[in-house]
């Protein structure tokens, strides 16, 4: 990847990431969110898989597709992994070159592309993660940042395009 590209990258994700702060995080926002983001799924007619998590682990929302399979939940899995271990999304590691075995991790539990993203309160504590699973990477990264934009109403967040 071209140094300045992936500059601009890595800021516009870390800028996703300031943007796109929740007011609160329980179930019920969850639920919401993530119903909200399986109707985008249908009304866009797109097969994808959808989890939301606290931190720990523990599944608050999940939602698949009939398109999708067992191989897209473990996908979620490991970029659960991924987004947990580094505290932003799947794809910041991703852009900045890295790969699990490089952080000293194991590839079949952590995967460095698009697809998962941080949930993060207002103050900045980091409660919890969304993942997409089943687009191509860059894709299940917008989709994410496309839809919590419009459920947060926060306007004039930058999706990702590779020129």
């Amino acid at each position: 990847m071209e140094e300045v590209g992936q500059e601009k990258i890595i800021s516009t994700l870390l800028m996703q990431e300031e943007r796109l702060r929740l007011a609160s995080f329980d179930a019920k926002l969850a639920f919401s969110l993530g119903c909200y983001l399986a109707e985008c799924c249908l009304k866009d007619k797109l097969d994808m898989a959808i989890a939301i998590r606290r931190l720990n682990g523990q599944i608050l929302f999940q939602y698949m597709t009939e398109g999708t399979a067992l191989s897209n939940q473990i996908w979620m899995q490991r970029k659960f992994n991924t987004v947990s271990f580094c505290g932003h999304s799947s794809l910041y590691m991703w852009a900045q070159d890295k790969t699990p075995a490089s952080q000293g991790l194991d590839e079949r539990d952590y995967a460095f592309c698009g697809g998962g993203f941080p949930l993060c309160l207002q103050s900045g504590a980091f409660v919890g993660v969304l993942t997409v699973s089943n687009l191509p990477h860059i894709q299940d990264h917008n989709f994410m940042v496309r839809h919590l934009s419009d459920f947060l109403q926060v306007t004039d967040v930058p999706l990702i395009t590779l020129s």
